[in-house]
């Protein structure tokens, strides 16, 4: 694998440094909010950056544009993203912390199974539909959470309920692919 300069600068991967440069903005923004309108402009942000998100994965795949830069950039401008929104929400939710735990288990999982398979030279192919469904889940969820804190309890351990139950899914789909794949 040779890494080529202009493959550092491609619109996707421009825009995954655009997802990683909104990181500490969202969180500065969000942990000094004062009122109302602060929670929504962060939220604001985080649906910017799951566009983003959106965005780089259509281009790079309409322009094939793919590169092996944009594959190990997407996914960590991804989960640093939802790592600094679970922190955020840490601080208002004391129940965010199950689905810090899930968040981090189920990635924990994936890093170690990846690991595991790449040295047996497999490779999980790409995000798998149940994957992004958690994803869209969570974003949408968690969104919510950060734009209007003032929902209420019932309604923010609904949400929790709602990311953790998607987030266990993958966890336990993704399990499946990887045993699975060991089989092989």
């Amino acid at each position: 694998m040779k890494l080529r300069g202009k493959d550092f600068f491609t619109l996707p991967n421009i825009l995954s440094y655009v997802r990683l440069l909104l990181i500490p903005v969202f969180m500065v923004h969000y942990l000094t909010a004062t009122d109302e309108r602060d929670y929504l402009i962060s939220g604001m942000i985080i649906v910017f950056s799951g566009l983003t998100d959106l965005l780089d994965g259509i281009i790079a795949r309409k322009f094939n544009q793919i590169t092996e830069v944009g594959k190990l950039l997407d996914p960590i401008a991804d989960k640093l993203t939802q790592v600094a929104v679970i922190i955020c929400l840490m601080f208002r939710y004391e129940k965010m912390w199950i689905i810090v735990t899930l968040f981090v288990a189920k990635e924990l999982f994936m890093a170690i199974n990846d690991i595991f398979l790449y040295r047996q030279g497999k490779k999980l192919d790409g995000a798998k539909w149940f994957g992004k469904i958690s994803t869209a889940a969570f974003y949408a969820c968690m969104t919510f959470m950060v734009a209007f804190p003032s929902i209420g309890q019932p309604a923010a351990i609904s949400l929790m309920i709602i990311t953790g139950f998607f987030l266990t899914l993958s966890f336990v789909l993704y399990g499946r692919e990887f045993f699975n794949m060991y089989r092989k």
